[in-house]
Order: C-alpha cells, then sequence, then structure tokens
C-alpha cells in the first residue's frame, strides 16, 4: 500500500520542459503539443554571392492538444542565425521560425540544419535549407 501511494506522489511530481507539473490526465490521455511544419523538406535558396545574407520563414501550426513552447533552436553552423517565438503558441495557432544564413566565408554548396527543441514527442524538430554560394568577382580593372 506503501509504495502505491510513492508511487503516486513521484507520478504527481513530474515536470515539463518548462519546469511546469505534468497532469496525470495529459500523460494518460497522450496530449502534447504538435509542431507542423508547413514546408516539408530542404528549402533552397538557389545560387547566392559570397557575403550575401539570405533569410527564409518557415511558418508552423500547433497541431497538438496543448500550448506549444519552443525552448531553443540551434543551427549547424555560426553562419545561421535562427529567430522563433518565446510565447507559447496555442493549439490551432500558427507562428514562424525565421533562420538568416550569412554567406561570408563561404563557397560552394552549403546545407545547414536548424532543430526545434520544443515541449513535443519527440522533443527536436529540424528543419534544413541548402544554397549555392558563388565566389565573388575577383576582377581587376589596369
Amino acid at each position: 500500500m506503501l509504495l502505491l501511494l510513492g508511487a503516486g506522489t513521484a507520478c504527481s511530481n513530474r515536470r515539463d520542459a518548462q519546469g511546469q507539473p505534468v497532469g496525470e490526465a495529459n500523460a494518460i490521455a497522450g496530449k502534447t503539443a504538435v509542431i507542423s511544419f508547413k514546408e516539408t523538406g530542404v528549402h533552397d535558396f538557389g545560387t547566392i554571392t559570397e557575403g550575401d545574407t539570405v533569410e527564409h520563414t518557415y511558418a508552423f501550426t500547433n497541431t497538438g492538444e496543448l500550448p506549444l513552447v519552443i525552448n531553443n533552436i540551434t543551427a549547424s553552423c555560426g553562419c545561421t542565425t535562427p529567430d522563433w517565438p518565446r510565447e507559447p503558441v496555442a493549439p490551432g495557432d500558427n507562428s514562424t521560425v525565421k533562420v538568416r544564413f550569412n554567406s561570408r566565408g563561404k563557397e560552394g554548396e552549403q546545407r545547414k540544419t536548424v532543430t526545434v527543441y520544443a515541449n513535443t514527442n519527440p522533443a527536436t524538430t529540424d528543419i534544413s535549407f541548402k544554397v549555392l554560394v558563388k565566389p565573388k568577382s575577383t576582377t581587376t580593372v589596369n
């Protein structure tokens, strides 16, 4: 009997990624936030010149039953800067993740992955892009 009480207490102390208590009803029902990006696959920026900066906005919907909270977003390279909503996205609501790529010092085909960390299952979602970076013109005038 004491073991059962202890197990019930341990379950009621579980916390989500934001440190909030996880309700037993939600855990049993399997309710979660779901990030559904409208664009699937790899975004192609096409061809740019070294030194150019390009930006793309990835639209998404929270198709889950709980508010979606993006905890962090990391990029595979310091040349890529993400921006995301810091407030929870309610179920059914839309928002965006903006990604900026700076091609300074880059050349050739670049493929980058941006990882979104959120209160989803699984806890990470990857979005990616590619771009062909051509070298700057080195024409000299005599």
